[in-house]
């Protein structure tokens, strides 16, 4: 499980996007994402360096 902080995550376009990003590295990634508390949690075979250079490229720099 990788689990990230997303400080610019902000609002339901921001899930959208991060939901995106995360599905490009890995289509069968299971997300769970909380907007309030902006975290992101990723179950994935992938490193989580893809994950956290793809959401960067995004906008959303894990904190």
């Amino acid at each position: 499980m990788i689990e990230l902080k997303l400080p610019t995550m902000t609002c339901g376009h921001c899930v959208r996007a991060v939901t995106a990003a995360v599905q490009r590295v890995d289509a069968s990634a299971t997300l769970q994402i909380d907007l309030p508390s902006q975290q992101v949690r990723i179950e994935s075979t992938q490193p989580a360096a893809a994950f956290t250079a793809a959401l960067a490229e995004e906008g959303y720099a894990a904190a």
